[in-house]
């Protein structure tokens, strides 16, 4: 696989190739099979950046049935493994929903919270990804939202702030009071200097992330079932690492933060036991090299119907 990217003049990717077992040498690393036992193959804090959504295992049609306490029994060993294998400056992301049962609702990531913080995590935002599509409720409101719980192991680690900053909206406004009183009070760089970030800043801001979930129109969509937007790891990578750094998905899926940290020239490990997604995230890392796979543009804004579309409009039946 040959293939070059660049990003302030680094060139990461050249004669590329995927490799099954972790080597600090490899640039793209995928592995099919028990993430537990993967993990241990791997060296004291290789990373900077651990991102995923695990699997849920509670009641999806693609996993087994089990209850919240087992559940999170079931990941403290692949949670030590994670823990010991972040960087003492690296940033750990954790994006879940919600375990609905009975109309009852399990917010998960409260229930992760606790686990991270034992083992000495800390807790820098909680982050809502928001998105306008997803199944109806009948007894509560609709579910339209997710969460990331971005920790870091430190109190010293990577954040890019400089890499997203934007025109402050109000530049001349100055001190009103103390020694720097009518001097500036902003940044010279503004709020947050490029312009891939500027919906990107507004939203990390605000603390929600308005980014379309992967359904059945969304251009990565994919034979799997609950599937990570590309766009929703590009802002934790570009912002939470810096070019040839080493990213971590241990519940891997198809490849998307895979190809996000390939996108930006840093060095990617995925893992999975499902065969089937495995090779459909080889297959989808060889398109982006390839230069076929389709991607939803980082920071693209969300369609908003014009009333013209007839989807859009109230159904006759409705009007009588």
């Amino acid at each position: 696989m040959e293939h070059t990217t660049t990003e302030g003049g680094m060139t990461l990717f050249g004669q590329t190739s995927i490799t099954g077992d972790f080597s600090d040498k490899a640039k793209i690393v995928l592995h099919c099979g028990d993430t537990h036992d993967f993990l241990a193959t791997i060296p004291d804090e290789t990373f900077k950046l651990i991102i995923t959504s695990p699997p849920y295992n509670l009641g999806k049609s693609y996993e087994t049935k089990t209850s919240i306490e087992k559940y999170l029994e079931s990941h403290v060993d692949a949670i030590d493994d994670l823990v010991r294998l972040l960087k003492p400056d690296g940033s750990l992301c954790w994006q879940v929903g919600n375990f609905v049962d009975k109309s009852e609702v399990f917010p998960l990531d409260v229930f992760y919270y606790k686990l991270f913080k034992e083992r000495g995590l800390k807790l820098r935002n909680r982050i809502i990804w928001h998105f306008e599509h997803g199944l109806h409720c009948s007894k509560r409101f609709s579910g339209r939202y997710e969460t990331i719980l971005w920790f870091t192991k430190s109190d010293h680690y990577v954040f890019n702030l400089d890499r997203v900053r934007v025109p402050s909206k109000y530049p001349g406004k100055t001190f009103y009071k103390g020694k720097n009183h009518g001097k500036p009070s902003g940044n010279p760089l503004g709020k947050n200097p490029s312009d891939l970030w500027k919906t990107v800043e507004r939203d990390w801001d605000q603390g929600v992330w308005e980014i379309p979930n992967v359904k059945a129109n969304h251009p990565e969509k994919t034979i799997h079932p609950c599937q990570f937007p590309i766009e929703l790891v590009e802002r934790c990578v570009i912002a939470l690492t810096n070019e040839g750094d080493w990213i971590l998905d241990p519940y891997s899926g198809v490849g998307s933060t895979l190809i996000a940290g390939i996108r930006h020239s840093r060095r990617v490990t995925g893992v999975d036991k499902e065969k089937k997604y495995i090779q459909l995230a080889k297959a989808r890392i060889k398109s982006f090299f390839d230069g076929n796979l389709r991607i939803r543009p980082l920071g693209k804004p969300v369609f908003q119907p014009t009333g013209r579309e007839k989807v859009s409009q109230m159904p006759i039946e409705w009007e009588k």
